[in-house]
């Protein structure tokens, strides 16, 4: 049986607790058993080099050295990261590595919560499976991104709320490797209330599906 990790806590207004409780339903359903932490101790634990996945929710906040460490060990070793919005691109800002790891880092969203479409870049991906492109409403994540990543969908920006990024694209979901480990983000998901979108939830579990060490 696959086995997850969820780690969760950092800035509230990412109501990190509800996401975990979404994440660990889901996670039950397809199969995992799953333990939660509210510590970012629990990164350091020799035991998460055994895991399928990890999922992090943890806006902002500090990480110690030994915990990235071990965490971006665990990944390269073959562990699944899988994540989204704040909770996994804007975490722990000072820890290079981790920004590494996760391929992109959040770097500001012109205009707060606005309308703004989704577009698919990478229909023929199995995450991607009968996704068109969609509208949506939340915070538009403007990332800096590694260029390694595997984009599977974009976001245009306007210029209306910040006029010298007028047409510019931005990666929305992404995968990657890390070492033998499978990456994948989505920057959607600013509250829980936005999981009940059928697109975005759709995309989120097939990529954490994805993300997970396939049963050795």
């Amino acid at each position: 049986m696959k086995s997850a990790l969820i780690v969760y806590g950092g800035w509230e207004g990412h109501d990190p607790e509800e996401c975990a409780a979404i994440y660990r339903r889901w996670l039950h359903e397809d199969g995992f058993t799953v333990r939660t932490a509210t510590e970012t101790a629990a990164f350091a634990d020799p035991s998460i080099h055994e895991l399928s996945l990890i999922i992090p929710i943890f806006t902002m906040s500090r990480i110690e050295k030994a915990e990235v460490e071990n965490l971006t060990k665990a990944v390269e070793g073959g562990v699944g990261l899988a994540g989204h919005h704040g909770g996994m691109s804007d975490a722990f800002r000072d820890a290079v590595d981790y920004q590494f790891m996760v391929g992109g880092q959040w770097v500001a969203h012109p205009g707060n919560i606005i309308d703004y479409t989704v577009d698919v870049a990478n229909a023929d991906d199995p995450i991607m499976e009968g996704i068109k492109s969609f509208s949506y409403r939340s915070e538009q994540y403007y990332m800096h991104v590694d260029p390694s990543n595997e984009v599977l969908a974009t976001t245009t920006f306007s210029g209306e709320h910040a006029w010298w990024i007028k047409d510019v694209v931005i990666p929305v979901v992404w995968k990657r490797r890390h070492g033998k480990g499978r990456v994948f983000h989505m920057t959607l998901g600013h509250q829980a209330k936005e999981f009940e979108n059928p697109n975005m939830a759709t995309i989120m579990r097939r990529g954490m599906n994805w993300a997970a060490r396939d049963e050795e």
